[in-house]
């Protein structure tokens, strides 16, 4: 199994002090590598279904509130980007376009599209790669 590498913030920093969660870090460590397995998953999912090879899930307070692969070809949308549809299934599940304390994880780095989105959804932080790279909050 890979350690787990974060750049510009500390696990610590990410679990305990972003989102202020009253979680444990290991509770969060478990949590978020799960969050990235799934991405994973769904990123493999949609390659299987012959769209481009991206996914990814909002992940909140230890639970997956929203996931989705990419379906820019299976659906012929040029938005329909994995991290716009997570963040599309998150809101519809939650009920609430303010995604705040969220954190966006993503199988690749957030284009600027899905970035500027994540941003306007209220979602804390990117963490994208099998590597869990901490992209900080979005721009």
């Amino acid at each position: 199994m890979k350690p787990l590498v974060y750049r510009r913030t500390s696990l610590q920093a990410l679990a305990l002090g972003a989102l202020a969660t009253p979680w444990s870090l290991v509770h969060a460590e478990t949590s978020l590598a799960q969050a990235m397995r799934r991405a994973l998953a769904l990123r493999d999912e949609a390659s299987r279904a012959g769209d481009q090879a991206y996914g990814a899930v909002v992940w909140r307070a230890g639970e997956i509130v929203g996931s989705a692969p990419s379906r820019v070809v299976t659906h012929n949308d040029p938005t329909a980007h994995a991290e716009m549809e997570a963040i599309r299934d998150a809101a519809k599940r939650l009920r609430s376009r303010d995604l705040s304390g969220c954190v966006l994880v993503s199988s690749a780095r957030p284009c600027r599209m899905c970035e500027t989105a994540a941003m306007w959804a209220g979602i804390s932080r990117m963490v994208y790669g099998e590597n869990m790279t901490d992209a900080g909050a979005p721009r």
